[in-house]
């Protein structure tokens, strides 16, 4: 299924020119239009899915395979130090296009913006705490 109001569903669909790197029937990968680093990419299944709990367990199974594919041609072509791959579900989660889609993020140690991409504030759990949780989850 795919969405006629997503934009992500137009740029993985060849609806809107995008700077492709990869597709094959179940997604295309485009360089990031406001990128983070230099060679930041989109993976985005063709079909739509909002997020990762909508995702068809067949496609959830391609994407992770793909991922690896592209961050080590990517290593490989732009000679990057490390690499970031981003999935982000909900708002509270920084998710902004309600269409699943993973980020490919080079990154180089001497960037100016190598720190503070992805920073996250410890609530500082009480082993208690994280026991009832481990409890719960189980």
């Amino acid at each position: 299924m795919r969405d006629d109001n997503c934009i992500f569903c137009k740029l993985a669909n060849g609806m809107i020119p995008t700077n492709s790197i990869y597709e094959d029937e179940d997604f295309k990968v485009i360089l990031d239009a406001d990128p983070v680093s230099k060679g930041h990419a989109l993976i985005l299944p063709k079909q739509h899915y909002a997020n990762i709990y909508e995702l068809d367990d067949e496609v959830a199974a391609k994407i992770y395979p793909l991922a690896k594919k592209l961050a080590t041609k990517m290593t490989e072509v732009l000679g990057c130090d490390g690499f970031n791959v981003l999935q982000n579900n909900g708002e509270a989660a920084g998710q902004t296009v309600f269409h699943l889609h993973m980020h490919l993020i080079p990154r180089f140690k001497d960037a100016p913006n190598n720190k503070g991409l992805i920073e996250f504030t410890h609530p500082g759990l009480t082993e208690e705490e994280i026991k009832e949780i481990c409890e719960k989850l189980q």
